[in-house]
């Protein structure tokens, strides 16, 4: 599987960039023959600025955003984008503001929750939105609904990567999408092509990565 990996470089910088796996894939909901690997955009200091670069562009001079939630590990990337929002002697509309930077934790029931100390910075608060791909769409309305509940204005989402034909509704900034990826396909469980093909599962996959299955 691993001999197969290619990678997608954004245009504007090379820097950053996802490497795809082809293969067989499951996820909590459904079956994709791509696995994105965007771990060292989160991971690496010096990329990671630059994607929150990229990221902070559409929000710089009209966005008034008080709280940055990151989900799928991304609080390097909200970070450096809180960095890039807040500069001061800049023309952006956050110029010398102070934004924060947090993530939901999942209560005893397995519910996305910010705790009491936290909620403070979503109840009537700009919120900004950071995922690292959306693909399926359910990590995504797990964290508006979140948002929503504990009274946060929806101010902007972003991503690394999001399949075109999800969410199509919701405005989302994102760096790469499924035109990017040659024959990305994503299914849902019961309709995979590959199943129906007979071709075995190579991995799961979550935010973290893939596990194969032997």
């Amino acid at each position: 599987m691993e001999e197969n990996v290619f990678s997608v470089s954004l245009a504007k910088n090379p820097l950053i960039a996802i490497n795809i796996t082809p293969g067989h894939f499951t996820t909590n909901n459904a079956h994709t023959n791509s696995f994105l690997d965007v771990s060292t955009l989160k991971s690496d200091t010096a990329v990671a600025r630059d994607v929150a670069r990229e990221l902070a562009i559409p929000y710089l001079s009209s966005t008034p955003v008080d709280t940055i939630v990151c989900m799928e590990k991304m609080e390097v990337i909200g970070a450096y984008l809180a960095q890039e929002l807040v500069q001061e002697g800049t023309s952006g509309i956050n110029s010398g503001n102070s934004i924060h930077v947090v993530s939901p934790i999942n209560n005893a029931y397995g519910k996305l929750v910010f705790p009491g100390n936290v909620a403070k910075w979503i109840n009537g608060k700009n919120i900004l939105l950071l995922v690292a791909t959306i693909s399926s769409g359910r990590t995504l309305n797990i964290a508006l609904e979140c948002i929503s509940y504990y009274g946060g204005n929806l101010a902007g989402i972003s991503a690394l990567y999001r399949a075109l034909d999800i969410n199509a509704s919701l405005s989302v900034h994102t760096l790469f999408t499924s035109e990017d990826i040659p024959d990305y396909k994503l299914f849902t469980t019961n309709e995979c092509e590959m199943c129906r093909n007979g071709q075995k599962l190579d991995a799961i996959i979550s935010s973290e990565g893939y596990t194969k299955i032997e």
